[in-house]
C-alpha cells in the first residue's frame, strides 16, 4: 500500500492519464551523461505541444497526457519501457530517445506494437536506414544531414581532415557519413579516432592523430564529432595542434558546450540550430516564452523537442485520430513549421528534411559562450541526403 505524497502523486498521474483522450509517451535519459539534452527536449516537446495547441493542450477537444519514462541510456530498458507505454500505458504514440544506441533498441518494439515511435533527437543514419520500418518517423536531423552540412563547411580541395568520434552508432554513422560527404568537395580523411564514450584523457587518442597528420601536406583539420561531457575540444586544444598546422572543427552544440568554442575564434562549421539564427514566427515565440519561463534562451535541444511536439499535434489533427494507419498516411510527406522553420517528412524513409546553418565563430566578452554566427542557410537543396533503407 503507498501512502502519504508519494500515493498522492501516483493518483494524480493514473487521474491525469485517465482523463485523457491522447496519451503521448515520452521514452528518453532523463539520468545519465545526456540529461542535459534530456531536459532540453522534454521542454522544448512541452512548449511544442502548448504552441500548436494554443496553450489548450486539446486536439479537436480532446485532452492531451504525457507520461515520462527513463531509460537511463539504458537499450534494454528503453526497450522494456516503450513495451510498457505501447502495451500497459496504451501509448497512442511515444517521442524519443536521446541517445543511438537506445532509439535502435526500441525501433523493433514499434513495429511489434504498430505503433508511430518519433524518433527525437537521437540521430544515428540507421534509424531512418539498415534498421528503419514504417511506424518510424524522426524530427531530429541524421547522421547524414550533419555530416553533409559540415563538410560544406570544411571541406575544400586539398584539405586534409582527421576525425575523433566516440565508438557507438552515433560516432561511427556519423563519420562514415561524414567521410562520404566530404569526397564530394576534394577534401579527404587521413585518420580516424574512436574512443569510448565516457573518456576524458584524450591524450594518446590526440598524439596518435597528430603523428598521422604531421607528414600531410596542405590545410589540416581536426573534425570532433562528440556528444555528452569530456570536452575533447578544450583539452586537444590545450595540447597545441596549431604546432602542426591542425585547426580544429566542430559541429554545433548545446549551450553550456559552446564555451569552449570561445577558444577558438573564427572556427567554422554546421549546427542543427542556435537560438539566434531562425527567422520565423515559431522560433520568436520559442525564444520569447524561454526567456520568461526559465530566464535563458532555448537551446539545441529546445527547438528539437519542440518540433516532435508540433509534429505529434498537427499530425493528428490531420489524421482526425490516432489510428496509426491514419497517422502514417497523414505523415508521410507532411510539411509543418518548427522553430528552423519548415520540415518535411520524406515519404521514403520518414527522415524530416531540413535547414542547417553553417556557422562561423565569434567571441564577445559580454557573452559566456561562443556565438555561432551564420554564415549561410543551407536549405533542403544544398544537403542532397541519401535514403540508406
Amino acid at each position: 500500500m503507498k501512502t502519504g505524497f508519494a500515493a498522492g502523486l501516483l493518483a494524480g498521474l493514473t487521474a491525469t492519464t485517465a482523463m485523457a483522450d491522447i496519451t503521448i509517451a515520452h521514452v528518453y535519459g532523463k539520468t545519465g551523461p545526456l540529461e542535459a539534452y534530456a531536459k532540453q527536449s522534454h521542454d522544448g516537446l512541452m512548449l511544442g505541444l502548448e504552441y500548436a495547441t494554443g496553450g489548450t493542450m486539446e486536439i479537436d477537444g480532446e485532452k492531451i497526457a504525457v507520461i515520462e519514462k527513463d531509460t537511463q541510456l539504458k537499450p534494454e530498458l528503453g526497450r522494456a519501457l516503450l513495451e510498457e507505454a505501447y502495451g500497459d500505458d496504451g501509448a497512442d504514440l511515444a517521442i524519443g530517445p536521446v541517445s543511438s544506441g537506445v532509439a535502435l533498441a526500441m525501433l523493433p518494439v514499434a513495429q511489434d506494437y504498430e505503433k508511430i515511435l518519433v524518433v527525437e533527437p537521437a540521430v544515428a543514419d540507421s534509424i531512418t536506414g539498415e534498421n528503419w520500418n514504417r511506424y518510424i518517423f524522426r524530427t531530429g536531423r541524421n547522421s547524414s544531414q550533419d555530416a553533409i552540412a559540415n563538410a560544406i563547411a570544411i571541406g575544400g580541395e586539398g584539405v586534409k581532415v582527421a576525425t575523433l568520434a566516440q565508438d557507438y552508432a552515433f560516432g561511427r554513422d556519423g563519420i562514415a557519413a561524414f567521410r562520404e560527404a566530404l569526397e564530394t568537395t576534394g577534401a579527404e580523411i587521413v585518420h580516424e579516432e574512436y574512443v569510448p564514450t565516457d573518456t576524458t584523457d584524450f591524450t594518446a587518442a590526440a598524439e596518435r592523430i597528430f603523428t598521422a597528420m604531421e607528414g600531410t601536406e596542405g590545410e589540416k583539420k581536426l573534425f570532433l564529432l562528440w556528444a555528452g561531457g569530456g570536452n575533447p575540444m578544450g583539452k586537444i586544444n590545450a595540447m597545441e595542434p596549431s604546432r602542426f598546422g591542425i585547426e580544429i572543427a566542430t559541429g554545433g552544440n548545446i549551450l553550456a558546450a559552446l564555451t569552449a568554442y570561445k577558444e577558438l575564434p573564427g572556427m567554422e562549421g554546421a549546427t542543427y540550430y542556435y537560438y539566434d539564427i531562425p527567422q520565423n514566427p515559431v522560433n520568436d515565440w520559442l525564444v520569447k516564452t524561454h526567456e520568461e519561463r526559465f530566464g535563458t534562451p532555448p537551446d539545441f535541444f529546445t527547438a528539437g523537442g519542440m518540433a516532435a511536439g508540433i509534429a505529434a499535434v498537427e499530425a493528428i489533427r490531420k489524421a482526425g485520430s490516432t489510428d496509426t494507419e491514419a497517422l502514417i498516411a497523414a505523415m508521410e510527406g507532411m510539411t509543418w513549421e518548427t522553430p528552423k522553420g519548415p520540415m518535411t517528412f520524406r515519404a521514403e524513409d520518414h527522415q524530416a528534411l531540413q535547414s542547417m546553418y553553417h556557422f562561423r565563430i565569434k567571441v564577445d566578452p559580454e557573452v559566456e559562450w561562443g556565438i555561432p554566427e551564420l554564415v549561410r542557410e543551407l536549405d533542403t537543396d544544398d544537403l542532397p541526403v541519401p535514403i540508406r533503407n
